[in-house]
């Protein structure tokens, strides 16, 4: 066998008879038997002092539980008080208030972003529809309805004739003068 080394690690395992050594060891030897008494005593009070107050509690609760129900304060009452009272902690908080102040803003510029907007294309079909190009197109409709109401309506000089004649004739009226597209030259107000 090779000699331990000493030291405050062994390196060696534990054997079967260490193991043995310390199963035996006793920890309950350095209390006296008068301090085990004194001990023992204590426990039993204070098994009783926990007792007694389970009792009182207990008598508590049933006296708690028949006040809430002599007021008329219901499960239900109570959660519908306790959640009110977290609603209003919630909208007192800091967190709440900020997040209800951007939201708020948030919500007033998207109103002002859409009613520019709204203004912007107002304002786009205004310019267009005092372009000279839808000007030429509104006569051109003008002509052609009244073309057409001329010829087919009743009581017109020219007589009457096909609604299908004179739509032809009154397309081929308007196709001899297209307008020129001058909607280029009205660009000064982009959007």
């Amino acid at each position: 066998m090779e000699p331990r080394q000493q030291g405050l690690l062994e390196t060696e395992p534990l054997r079967e008879v260490d193991e043995d050594m310390v199963s035996e060891v006793d920890l309950n030897n350095s209390v006296t038997d008068e301090e085990r008494e004194e001990m023992n005593n204590e426990l039993v009070k204070l098994e009783e002092e926990i007792s007694t107050l389970k009792q009182v509690l207990a008598s508590k609760e049933k006296r708690h539980f028949e006040l809430k129900q002599k007021l008329g304060i219901t499960p239900l009452s109570e959660l519908r008080q306790n959640f009110n009272r977290s609603w209003t902690d919630m909208q007192t908080s800091t967190v709440y208030k900020k997040t209800s102040e951007t939201l708020t803003t948030a919500g007033q510029k998207t109103t002002a972003a859409f009613t520019n907007l709204g203004s912007a294309i107002t304002r786009k079909f205004g310019d267009m529809r005092n372009s000279p190009s839808f000007r030429s197109f509104e006569e051109k409709v003008e002509n052609t309805v009244t073309t057409i109401k001329s010829k087919v309506g009743p009581g017109a000089g020219g007589g009457g004739g096909n609604f299908e004649e004179v739509l032809s004739s009154a397309a081929n009226a308007s196709s001899q003068d297209t307008p020129t597209n001058t909607m280029s030259e009205s660009t000064e107000h982009p959007c």
